[in-house]
């Protein structure tokens, strides 16, 4: 038994008298019972059982009676419940007790939508939840945050968040930033050794790196000393706050939209009451009449409605590997005009594979063994030494797997083909020091112990940008000696690099240097100097092929797609006009050039460009900004530590999830599950049609509920007493939930990616929306009516009620497949298409008949059995909104317009 599970009590893990950064390495890992190679599976297994799990305590939810009380907080349900109350006091029990059905069963609606909502964003959460590479039982693998245990071995590199509370193991120039603990805006340098001091503070622990925090450069390794409320993070109460619920923009507006649709249909209530009053009808009556109608018309439902259909595409999204992180995101999607878009894994497959070498001054292709070509030997040690990428096993057929970048993995691939093993070659030349890849230096260089069989004891070998790595050569390896570099040499290297780069190949140089001793300083200038060039390699990174189809939609949908890449000009170029993002080199603009323009320029010129190449991750903030101000909502993707403040200046930032860092991730709008451009065209389009639908809803509620207000507005001034209370509130439960909810479930209209993008300041009422709800509310009013005056002249009062009350509930059900399109005819789209549309009318449709059909429920809400003359007339007033408004779509499409 270890010393840690010796002195474990109630909290999940006691520290130790002495703080971590005063221990050992080896200390520390005796202490909590772990080595280098990490746990046993079995043993991390037992220790998250006994610990827990690696999570911050979150404020627990609502309960379900604290839900379902919060549904009784809107005044006009006060207000109806104080009607029910004066109901049974004046012993209208039958009014009473329906207003409270009505009530108590739209409050259990809201609470379902509303558990619904938040299981839909927990799966995402849970989905979007950042991981962690662990080493167990001597094998490198990735688990999510949540599970670590104190004593996993952590494997850490630049982008990653600190999962948990860890002691540096290994430091390879690693640096932390810190902010979020200390308020240190500068990273700091991480090490191994161990600090005298006890009391020392967080910032100062050299040794030590904190979860929250992010590391910002370099690598190293480190063993769990802490995980949950026992990390410093965990310690600071409330340090974390919790996330509110994100309120959409269209939320808002509708939040609005009901505020002013409160007054109004209030003031219409006060009116009929009024008037009604007036006209000697009875008090209650028509006070609850006026509260039935308000509380039936105000779209108080609509914004649940909303954030459900939201929820509903997001699951849909994520099913299409297009997790949405945060709400808003759905909308915005749908106004897209530009998506800003990586080429590696994004638009090709992000498989490299090496296709041509050059040594010595010969090119080759790579299916030829490199071992004809003098110095062949350096040039597989560097191509494979100076490489983080690991061999493990795997589904090829040789058993092989690989670990690592794409492009250092075909490296060794490439290697591994040529007889040259980088697991045997790490072995005997062992890596000493390094200095990472980073995108201002397009370099990364390591150092290796060559003593096993070489006169120098120790190599640098560098591998990067051959513009820029010839810049660091003072020799060349030419027919297997060193020769001083000249400007033929130059000249030819830059011939050789332009002919790999003409055949859309990503071209890598290498180079070595040997030495007496390790560098003083691990600096890039002290050591990435006089360099021996050895030679160039060229890959490949095929593009993926569904991503053509995807640049042809977006073209089609008035989306414009621009690459943005690290690449050579000239790769770029050849990659993009085989998707048809360009057709000339014209369209390309490369991150030197992108300088030597001025901010005012280039939002003027950024037009002329879809293609940059060459350039840092600063340069996506200057294209996202200059086409934002054109007026543009730009999507934009990033995976590094230093596309966060491009993904945040975007409208739509994405992040990668395969090849992306947990920084880019956390500030992404919505994060790529499988890293491929066709999903972002894919949510685009989910984007539009959740917006589509949106509309559809709400053009569907305000004209049903527009409709009631007429219909019992024209009624009071004619002192007709065609609706009762109970009737308003069982046609607003029964029609506006279901057929409300299956609208948003709709399936995209064919040609909604052939419609130029939604401006973001679009109102909801535009298209023809705001028209419909008006005329189409006109309509089911004058239909109410005629039914109610035909039942008054030809048979008798009972009889024109029921008939009035019938129309209004199943006319509101037959206008829901009207506006299904507001182009397209029903027709054409097909009736039933929308099995859930079909399901919602068939039982609504039967709640509103079954009233009149059954004899016990007659007696409940005052209306009699109709003879099948009565129902013709009632079925021909519910389906005539059908062909009036289809007669309207007629126009609208003889007219051009679109919807």
């Amino acid at each position: 038994m270890t010393v840690l599970e010796n002195e474990q009590s109630h909290s999940q893990q006691d520290q130790p008298i002495q703080p971590y950064h005063t221990w050992s390495t080896s200390d520390t890992l005796d202490h909590l019972g772990s080595s280098e190679q990490g746990l046993s599976t079995a043993e991390a297994a037992n220790r998250i059982s006994k610990y827990g799990k690696n999570a911050l305590q979150e404020q627990e939810g609502k309960s379900i009676i604290a839900k379902l009380l919060a549904q009784f907080k809107d005044v006009m349900i006060v207000i109806l419940l104080a009607a029910a109350l004066i109901s049974g006091i004046l012993g209208e029990w039958t009014d009473a007790f329906i207003i409270l059905f009505v009530v108590v069963l739209n409050a259990v609606l809201g609470v379902i939508q509303e558990n619904k909502a938040e299981q839909a964003l927990a799966a995402l959460k849970q989905m979007s939840s950042p991981n962690a590479q662990v080493r167990r039982g001597g094998e490198t693998i990735t688990i999510r945050a949540e599970d670590l245990v104190p004593g996993d071995i952590v494997l850490l590199e630049a982008g990653n968040v600190i999962p948990a509370d860890i002691r540096i193991l290994e430091s390879a120039s690693l640096k932390i930033e810190e902010a979020a603990l200390t308020g240190e805006s500068v990273p700091v340098e991480k090490d191994v050794e161990p600090l005298d001091k006890a009391d020392v503070v967080i910032g100062d622990r050299k040794n030590m790196a904190y979860m929250s925090s992010n590391v910002s450069y370099g690598r190293g390794v480190g063993v769990v000393t802490g995980t949950g409320a026992n990390t410093e993070v965990g310690k600071i109460a409330g340090f974390i706050s919790q996330e509110e619920d994100e309120v959409t923009p269209l939320q808002k507006k509708l939040n609005e939209l009901g505020k002013y649709f409160t007054i109004i249909i209030v003031v219409v209530a006060v009116i009929i009451f009024v008037v009604g009053y007036m006209q000697g009808r009875e008090l209650l009556d028509m006070l609850l009449t006026s509260i039935s109608l308000a509380v039936a018309a105000i779209p108080e439902g609509l914004p649940a409605i909303v954030t459900i259909i939201l929820a509903l595409g997001v699951q849909k999204m994520a099913k299409r590997k297009a997790i949405i992180r945060k709400l808003p995101a759905v909308e915005t999607l749908g106004s897209t005009e530009i998506i800003c878009s990586d080429k590696t894994g994004t638009l090709t497959q992000n498989k490299m594979t090496v296709l041509q070498a050059y040594v010595g001054d010969v090119m080759q292709p790579s299916q030829e063994p490199v071992q004809q070509l003098a110095g062949h030997e350096v040039f597989l040690q560097v191509m494979a030494l100076c490489n983080d990428s690991k061999i493990t096993s795997g589904d090829r057929a040789d058993g092989i797997g690989f670990i690592g970048d794409p492009t250092e993995t075909a490296l060794v691939d490439f290697a591994l083909k040529q007889s040259f093993d980088k697991r045997d070659a790490e072995s005997r030349y062992p890596r000493q020091a390094e200095l990472p890849f980073d995108s201002d230096r397009k370099l990364m260089t390591t150092i290796h112990d060559m003593t096993a069989d070489h006169a120098q004891p120790y190599r640098v070998m560098t591998k990067g940008a051959p513009d820029v790595l010839l810049e660091r050569c003072s020799g060349i390896l030419r027919d297997g000696s060193i020769e001083p570099m000249s400007d033929v040499h130059r000249t030819a290297v830059a011939a050789a690099n332009k002919a790999l780069a003409d055949k859309a190949l990503r071209v890598l140089a290498l180079a070595y240097r040997d030495c007496e001793s390790l560098p003083e300083q691990l600096t890039p200038d002290a050591v990435e100097r006089d360099l021996v060039f050895i030679g160039l390699v060229g890959m490949i990174d095929p593009p993926r092929e569904e991503v053509k189809e995807a640049v042809r939609v977006c073209k089609a949908a008035g989306i414009r797609p621009v690459m943005i890449t690290g690449d050579h000009r000239d790769t770029a170029a050849a990659i993009a006009k085989e998707l048809n993002i360009i057709q000339d080199d014209s369209g390309v603009l490369t991150g030197s050039e992108l300088n030597k323009i001025s901010e005012k320029d280039f939002e003027q010129k950024v037009t002329e460009y879809s293609v940059y190449a060459r350039v840092s991750p600063e340069h996506k903030v200057r294209i996202v900004q200059a086409w934002k101000k054109r007026g543009k909502i730009v999507a934009m993707t990033g995976d590094g530590v230093n596309d966060a403040p491009a993904l945040k200046t975007s409208d739509i930032g994405v992040g990668m999830g395969i090849t992306g860092t947990d920084v880019s991730k956390g500030v992404s709008d919505m994060v790529l599950a499988d890293d491929n451009f066709s999903t972002i065209v894919v949510a685009v389009e989910e984007g539009r049609k959740v917006y589509s639908n949106i509309r559809k809803t709400i053009q569907f509620l305000l004209s049903a509920n527009l409709g009631e207000v007429i219909t019992l507005f024209i009624a009071t001034m004619l002192n007709w007493k065609i609706l009762f209370p109970i009737h308003i509130l069982w046609i607003n439960l029964v029609t506006d939930t279901l057929p409300a909810l299956a609208l948003g479930l709709e399936k995209a209209e064919a040609d909604i990616m052939k419609r130029p993008p939604r401006k973001s300041s679009e109102s909801v009422f535009a298209d023809g929306v705001g028209s419909g709800i008006i005329y189409q509310g006109l309509m089911e009013a004058a239909l109410t009516l005629f039914a109610y005056y035909w039942g008054h002249t030809h048979y008798a009062e009972n009889i024109a009620v029921t008939m009035a009350f019938a129309t209004l509930g199943l006319i509101q059900l037959t206008h829901s497949f009207n506006v299904r399109s507001n182009r397209k005819s029903l027709f054409t789209i097909g009736f039933f298409s929308n099995k859930y549309l079909n399901g919602a009318a068939i039982v609504s449709g039967l709640l509103v008949v079954l009233v009149i059909l059954l004899p016990f429920m007659n007696e409940l809400f005052d209306v009699v059995p109709l003879n099948g003359e009565q129902w013709l007339i009632v079925i021909a007033c519910a389906v005539a909104i059908i062909p009036i408004v289809e007669i309207v779509k007629l126009i609208v499409r003889a007219r051009g317009r679109d919807s």
